[in-house]
């Protein structure tokens, strides 16, 4: 087992500074992304990453952007190496999943490259599916030499807490579709529709374990889901609520049965959903809360989900 005494720990995407975190190793972290924000005593450290966007600018002018440095062959991120250099970490934990949601695993190889007092050790996240996601877990407490058991067996007993309750008392599971993007729409998939299934929702328009895809608005209008949940990759609840306005804009939004039984909800998708971690389990919940209220009650209403207005 692996000394934890001696564990100097940089996290260059979210969901790995919550893994740490659920592992019980917080303080062993000494650097973090520009985005990682979760435990909140993490705002404290140094920070290792900054984006080449602007994230204040609209949906819409953030996706243009994402596609002109992605054409270009540009990274979005850049690491601060000399920051690197100073903190001396034992191990960096970093992602191959996503080029526009962090620092890729080739950025982080060519940024040790250059280190000259240490060489430490590379720990990759590439999860597409539930499953994966707690390997992912597993592996990195191998790595760092805790246990991860307990902590998984915590994460699943509440996920099988939904679906019991789900396969015994919802007979006719609601249609849904998940936005991971307003403008342009996409369509949240990677984990997504499994963590729908889960909370007794039937998924339309995504496919469990691969990418999400972008979304015209007739395929939207097509499949008319009974209810629409908006979790903008990034983006709290409030900046949700301002940036879904552009959908009341199309002239077949208030066509949709969503929209006109009042089914459409808003969610912080930055801090759950699109952080493939252990709070994808609170965002189960969340799921569980808003497709099946009669049901559910975990209390995430109001500070982490609402209804779109």
């Amino acid at each position: 087992m692996i000394d934890t005494t001696n564990l100097r720990i940089v996290s260059l995407l979210p969901s790995a500074t919550e893994i740490i975190d659920c592992l019980g190793l917080t303080k062993a972290l000494v650097g973090r992304s520009h985005e990682c924000d979760y435990p909140p005593s993490v705002k404290d450290l140094p920070v290792c990453t900054e984006a080449r966007l602007d994230s204040d600018k609209k949906s819409g002018e953030i996706d243009a952007d994402v596609q002109t440095l992605m054409q270009k062959a540009l990274s979005i991120y850049k690491i601060k190496t000399e920051i690197l250099e100073q903190l001396q970490p034992t191990h960096i934990i970093t992602q191959d999943q996503c080029d526009v949601c962090a620092v890729s695993l080739s950025e982080v190889e060519g940024a040790i490259a250059q280190l000259t007092n240490t060489q430490p050790q590379v720990i990759s996240l590439q999860p597409d599916l539930l499953r994966e996601v707690w390997d992912d877990i597993e592996r990195v407490a191998q790595i760092l030499g805790v246990e991860a058991q307990p902590v998984l067996t915590k994460l699943q007993s509440r996920i099988d807490a939904i679906s019991n309750k789900v396969q015994v008392l919802v007979t006719e599971p609601p249609t849904v579709v998940a936005l991971e993007w307003t403008e342009p729409l996409m369509v949240g998939a990677n984990w997504i529709p499994e963590l729908i299934e889960i909370a007794g929702g039937e998924t339309l328009l995504s496919v469990k374990g691969e990418h999400s895809p972008y979304l015209f608005w007739e395929s939207l209008i097509d499949v008319d889901p009974e209810i629409i949940v908006i979790m903008p990759c990034g983006f709290n609840l409030e900046r949700t609520a301002q940036e879904s306005k552009i959908l009341l804009k199309h002239p077949a939004w208030k066509t949709l049965t969503a929209v006109k039984n009042r089914q459409v909800f808003i969610t912080d998708g930055n801090a759950y959903f699109n952080r493939p971690g252990p709070r994808l389990v609170d965002s189960a919940e969340i799921l569980a809360e808003i497709f099946h209220p009669e049901l559910f009650n975990f209390g995430y209403k109001a500070t982490s989900w609402k209804p779109f207005s």
